[in-house]
């Protein structure tokens, strides 16, 4: 695979020119390059400032097979590759002088590029991050459905769910989100452009919490589900989770999807039987 066969940009929106039909052609693998590069797209550029992040697109016969983004944070998004073409792309990033902090694609290609990484620049890869991609075939509501129901989010509710984003990350482990909160970079922090919905009870107290992406290229990311602990086992996270995804069905979705811990098995028989079915594994890796 040679070099010249990737078309690198730090233009968004020559990038998208030349890959948007490809990221738009499976939406739900495709799910957070979408997510990750309109959210770079509409971010108001500072004339004065560097380009802050590079695309690159694999190109042959006039079309595009696969893209990588290298964000300003570090993180590398790849769509999936050969373990030929992860090996030649690291070697040509590394000459480029690009050192990518992390990187985040379907298990088989993040984990032949850290192979690569490590054997082109001497970093070591650790895994970080494992996990599960679900996409939504017919939605099944949970029987029964706890009492109560689902309404957006407003203004009014914006210290609530600030509050549960930040708790869902220390859950989790996500330092990095939970700093960005603390630091009052809500917008900036990946929640920042998500739609909200509560399940609240007969007497209006929110109890559980769903949000959603836009819909783009077709798709919309569940992401996060978050029930308080007190408040888990009583079939909250079904209800938003049902609620938040009739939402993105209206909206115009023809993928909805989430990720899920491959380690709760809880939440994963759950979408299941919400009628979400399991697509992909994805997996990420920091680097040393």
């Amino acid at each position: 695979m040679l070099p010249d066969e990737w078309h690198i940009t730090q233009d968004v929106d020559d990038f998208l020119a030349r890959a948007g039909d490809f990221l738009r052609s499976r939406p739900a693998l495709h799910n957070t390059p979408l997510t990750d590069i309109e959210k770079l797209r509409i971010r108001t550029p500072d004339a004065h400032a560097p380009a802050t992040a590079v695309f690159g697109s694999l190109e042959s016969g006039g079309e595009v097979h696969a893209v990588f983004y290298l964000m300003s944070s570090g993180r590398l998004g790849l769509t999936p590759l050969s373990v030929e073409q992860t090996d030649a792309l690291a070697a040509h990033l590394a000459v480029l002088g690009h050192s990518p902090a992390n990187v985040i694609a379907d298990h088989d290609t993040a984990t032949a590029y850290a192979d690569s990484w490590q054997r082109h620049t001497g970093a070591a890869p650790a895994l970080f991050w494992r996990t599960h991609l679900y996409r939504l075939g017919t939605l099944t509501p949970p029987r029964p459905r706890p009492e109560g129901r689902g309404r957006l989010t407003g203004g009014r509710d914006r210290e609530h769910v600030v509050r549960w984003c930040r708790e869902f990350c220390v859950d989790v482990g996500e330092q990095s989100s939970v700093d960005l909160i603390d630091a009052g970079s809500w917008d900036d922090s990946r929640f920042g452009d998500r739609h909200f919905t509560f399940w609240e009870t007969p007497d209006g107290n929110p109890v559980s919490m769903a949000a959603a992406t836009s819909v783009i290229g077709g798709m919309v990311r569940i992401d996060p589900v978050y029930t308080p602990a007190h408040l888990r086992g009583r079939g909250y996270a079904g209800a938003v989770t049902v609620k938040a995804s009739r939402a993105a069905l209206a909206a115009g979705a023809t993928d909805v999807v989430l990720f899920t811990d491959p380690d709760n098995p809880t939440s994963n028989a759950l979408y299941r039987r919400l009628g979400y079915v399991h697509v992909a594994d994805f997996a990420g890796y920091t680097f040393s």
